[in-house]
């Protein structure tokens, strides 16, 4: 379907990669993932033709349809959220204008407009063309719209919302090839779930970038890495990505170490006989062989050598913030009610919940930007308070270079260190700080903001979706940092894996309730499974250490001396299992999801019939009748079977989750 061969491409003097080369077919779902300016966009980018590489080729089939989502959108919009994603479907609505205008044709009786609206019909059937609409609000929904929000004029709302219904207009127009920027970056926990199942599902070919390891365990099958200005290709999801890597250096550190010996044997033979007559032909041999011989090279794991700075914030008071009984919102209806939350000196609190449930509205009311209508929100004495907020990336000025635009944004030096300690510390050391915050790529920015926001002392740390934009690399990063911050944290994600491997304890923000629980469990970060567990117990009073103990680690505890795992060994532990569950579930999950919409055809059917015996005309034709009868009967037989059959599946699911 499409071919990629060795692309390579440079800015300046500087290589982004070369020789890049895969394949994508049908089915085929390709994770591309690597460093911050390594040049994944440029490939997205290229693959799409909206960049021309410098060498190599992208071969594409004729007819394939190719949907792009960028990480920026450049689109001007128009009509309502649901307008502008049924324009995905233009090749449907073409044959639906076609239609309309044969239909005042047809009382001619002219039999080729009969055979073409015939022909038209038929085609606009077949394309799904009677259940555009509701596919549209289906998918909406599914990626957070209400209904009162489809007919909101899309100009109107946020950035994070046009993402998402450029997005919904992209899995409506169904292309051969669907091509990904960050899809997670703008949805919440739900949202993402719900869009796993949807990519997991696709028919198509699928390349995509993401920062998400549990996004990519469950939609890819194969991982292609790019670093050290070149692409190596893995099969497998993200745990698989990270235990063959590891295989391949080792390979690679056994074989540059062979030849390694195999280069000192001949130099010694070289030096032992370069003088003696009788050896001269093998001396120059071994010569000759030693200017041939390519040498091993061992790919190194490119993590980022940096550690984001927080300096010694004072000492808070133990209780940091206090919620009692409050209603938070605007106007005369709360967003949400009856809130009660406390949050302890030390603790990491992950907020977790649907776009539009309110999480925003709880940080406003601990900032004390918005106050409760009733209750009360307390922050506890010396409590020193940094903000990382989502559009602060948006903020930064791009005509600045990195530290032009540190300086401005921090003002006064930190005590202690200098404008270039700290921002080496986020990543920028060198001339790295001279580079126009323009030319940074969209994690440098991210990174840029963090170090904006972190490097003053601070006691409590509110970071609202902080991995947008950032690559893996850095968000290890930023977890291990979080893990050693002295501080309380309060951090909204919709990145499970961060959440899960630097929190404590959990707060769900959902139907208007605020509610804690005492430790992070998967039926809390996967709303789906949540009725699965009851491990977790809701903490509804108010008071007392809301601290969940040491996590649970789903590894081995052993080693050399019975020493504990590694924080590495860990990790991938825990991806393993991940990746096994997810395995075990995967076909039960696509089972279920076809069933569901097969299902919904079938009940659209029922109605579709339904509404055609409500027109007294049909039993003025007796034999019309029978036959509308009789097919309305068989479609409901067939409706009602496969309710059943998905029910069954979704309980086969809920057992295996």
């Amino acid at each position: 379907m499409l071919s990629v061969s060795g692309l390579s491409k440079a800015y300046g003097g500087r290589t982004l990669f070369r020789d890049v080369t895969f394949r994508l077919t049908n089915g085929r779902r390709i994770a591309l993932v690597g460093g911050n300016g390594v040049g994944k966009t440029t490939i997205l980018e290229t693959v799409v033709g909206l960049r021309e590489a410098d060498a190599g080729d992208v071969s594409i089939q004729k007819d394939t349809r190719i949907g792009y989502l960028p990480q920026e959108l450049l689109d001007s919009w128009e009509g309502s959220v649901l307008d502008e994603v049924m324009r995905g479907a233009s090749h449907v609505l073409e044959i639906e204008a076609q239609l309309r205008g044969l239909e005042g044709e047809l009382a001619s009786g002219d039999e080729d407009v009969m055979e073409r609206y015939g022909a038209l019909q038929s085609q606009f059937e077949q394309m799904g063309g009677y259940q555009l609409e509701p596919e549209a609000r289906s998918i909406l929904g599914g990626l957070g719209f209400t209904s009162p929000d489809m007919d909101r004029k899309l100009a109107e709302m946020s950035g994070g919302w046009q993402m998402r219904a450029a997005l919904a207009r992209l899995l409506l127009q169904r292309p051969d090839v669907l091509v990904l920027d960050e899809p997670t970056n703008h949805l919440d926990v739900d949202s993402v779930l719900w869009l796993e199942q949807q990519l997991a599902a696709f028919p198509g070919a699928l390349l995509f970038v993401s920062h998400d390891r549990d996004f990519i365990d469950t939609v890819a099958e194969r991982v292609v890495e790019v670093a050290r200005q070149t692409a190596t290709e893995y099969v497998g999801g993200f745990a698989e990505f990270v235990v063959l890597r590891e295989e391949r250096i080792r390979m690679a550190e056994a074989a540059a170490s062979n030849q390694q010996r195999k280069i000192a044997h001949a130099e010694q033979f070289i030096e032992r006989f370069r003088y003696k007559a009788t050896k001269a032909r093998q001396v120059q041999s071994r010569i000759k062989a030693l200017e041939k011989l390519d040498t091993i090279e061992v790919p190194e794991l490119e993590e980022l050598k940096l550690t984001f700075g927080f300096p010694e914030p004072r000492r808070s008071s133990r209780v940091v913030v206090e919620i009692e009984n409050a209603d938070i919102g605007y106007g005369e209806a709360p967003v949400v009610s009856g809130a009660n939350l406390v949050v302890e000196r030390g603790q990491k609190v992950g907020l977790i919940g649907p776009n539009g449930a309110g999480k925003s509205t709880v940080l406003k009311a601990v900032l004390g930007d918005l106050k409760p209508t009733k209750g009360s929100v307390t922050i506890g004495n010396n409590v020193d308070v940094a903000y990382f907020a989502q559009h602060q990336v948006d903020a930064l000025d791009l005509e600045k270079t990195v530290e032009q635009e540190f300086r401005m944004k921090v003002g006064e030096q930190p005590k202690n260190r200098n404008y270039r300690t700290v921002l080496g510390s986020f990543g920028f050391s060198g001339d790295a700080v001279d580079r126009r915050v323009a030319d940074l790529s969209g994690g440098e920015r991210t990174r840029l903001a963090l170090a904006e926001t972190m490097c003053n002392p601070v006691n409590l740390l509110i970071l609202d979706e902080p991995t947008n934009h950032l690559d893996i690399a850095s968000c290890d990063v930023l977890e291990d940092a979080l893990s050693v911050y002295p501080g309380t944290v309060l951090l909204v994600s919709h990145d499970r894996y961060l959440v899960r491997n630097t929190v404590e304890s959990i707060v769900e923000v959902r139907d208007g309730k605020v509610t804690q629980y005492l430790d992070v469990e998967e039926h809390i970060l996967n709303p789906t499974g949540r009725a699965s567990s009851t491990s977790s117990s809701p903490q509804t009073t108010k008071g007392g250490s809301n601290k969940a103990g040491a996590k649970k680690v789903a590894g081995k505890s052993g080693g050399k001396n019975n020493q504990p795992p590694s924080r590495k060994d860990e990790k991938r532990v825990e991806a393993e299992h991940r990746n096994a569950k997810s395995k075990r579930t995967k076909d039960l999950r696509k089972r279920a999801d076809r069933l569901e919409r097969q299902a919904m055809r079938a009940e659209e059917v029922v109605s579709g019939l339904e509404g055609q015996l409500g027109d007294p005309a049909v039993y003025e034709d007796p034999e019309e009748m029978k036959r509308l009868l009789a097919t309305h009967e068989q479609a409901k037989t067939k409706a009602v079977e496969l309710l059943a059959e998905w029910e069954s599946a979704v309980e086969e699911l809920d057992a295996a989750s």
